[in-house]
């Protein structure tokens, strides 16, 4: 298709992930553009896109990871603001999507709150979503505009094609995530398992039982996101009592509170494999023997590939991302 009918690519940046932003920008091959997002001295948030963007194809890269709210509402924004400089189509790049588990009415008088996400995000102007792993794949459908959900899977399997793991096991650390396990699974040829638990509260997790053989397996814990880890570390715990000769986690989105950086450091995983779909400190890869892989290349693909009306398909195949 000739890249004369298409309007000109705008990447920009809130302040959730910069680095992400360049580093799809560099993928994309366009220099990032200059937006400037501050805070008044009350805390409501400024935003000035410093260029002209009127009838540009715009794309606004903002995880809603913590602090959510703030990062949710600064992609609002950033939005209204593109809408009114008279963007031709903006996009939103969520890499990961906040409020993704609050998809359903489990209790009496609870709010559906991944429905309200949603919902802002249309009214304030985006015509298309794109990101990576949700929580639940029904958001999709809360959204009434094209969403490209993307899968981290060919990332992690460049990674673990790497380690030569032989005798490996895949496990889901709960009964939800055995589809994604089977998944993997099956692009790696190795054995599948799952732990069923039962959930004590918000923060903690007992694992019950292991449906699956583990014994002198190399274990591969996967799941989409983690936040206090009591999951994953239950599970591998379990796994370990099973005779599992080690244990990994490839977790797409780790959002680790101080609670789960605590579990990490004195568990039995070996390597937590993880992505840049959020920002990422310090003491968090120390600490937890992190392993954080980019996605820069399958987002900036997947950014080329809707700007130029092509197929997003094709990024689900381990050999199309390099």
């Amino acid at each position: 298709m000739d890249p004369c009918s298409h309007p000109e690519l705008k990447i920009f940046s809130g302040t959730a992930h910069p680095e992400l932003a360049r580093r799809i920008a560099e993928y994309v091959g366009v220099p990032l553009g200059e937006a400037q997002v501050k805070a008044f001295a009350d805390g409501e948030t400024s935003v000035r896109i410093m260029e002209n963007i009127r009838g540009r194809d715009v794309y606004i890269v903002q995880p809603t990871c913590p602090p959510v709210n703030h990062n949710l509402m600064e992609l609002l924004i950033l939005v209204d603001a593109a809408r009114r400089a008279s963007a031709a189509r903006i996009t939103a790049v969520m890499p990961f999507f906040g409020y993704a588990r609050q998809d359903r009415k489990d209790r009496p008088r609870v709010p559906i709150t991944a429905k309200l996400v949603a919902n802002l995000i249309v009214a304030a102007g985006v015509n298309r979503v794109l990101t990576v792993d949700l929580h639940a794949q029904q958001i999709q459908g809360f959204f009434d505009i094209p969403v490209d959900h993307l899968y981290a899977l060919p990332v992690f399997l460049r990674h673990l094609s790497t380690q030569k793991l032989e005798s490996l096991a895949v496990v889901a650390p709960d009964v939800g995530g055995i589809k994604v396990a089977d998944s993997y699974a099956r692009a790696l040829g190795s054995q599948l398992a799952t732990v069923a638990k039962k959930r004590k509260s918000d923060t903690e997790v007992e694992s019950a039982y292991l449906i699956g053989e583990v014994a002198d397996r190399n274990v591969l814990l996967v799941d989409d996101l983690t936040t206090t880890a009591g999951t994953i570390t239950s599970a591998a715990r379990i796994c370990k009592e099973h005779g599992a000769r080690s244990v990994r986690a490839a977790v797409t989105h780790a959002v680790l509170t101080d609670m789960a950086v605590e579990r990490l450091r004195d568990s039995v995983i070996e390597e937590l494999i993880t992505t840049n779909s959020i920002p990422t400190r310090e003491a968090q890869l120390r600490d937890c023997r992190m392993t954080v892989l980019s996605i820069a290349a399958l987002l900036g693909e997947g950014i080329k590939r809707i700007h130029g009306d092509e197929s997003v398909s094709g990024l689900f195949n381990v050999e199309t991302i390099s």
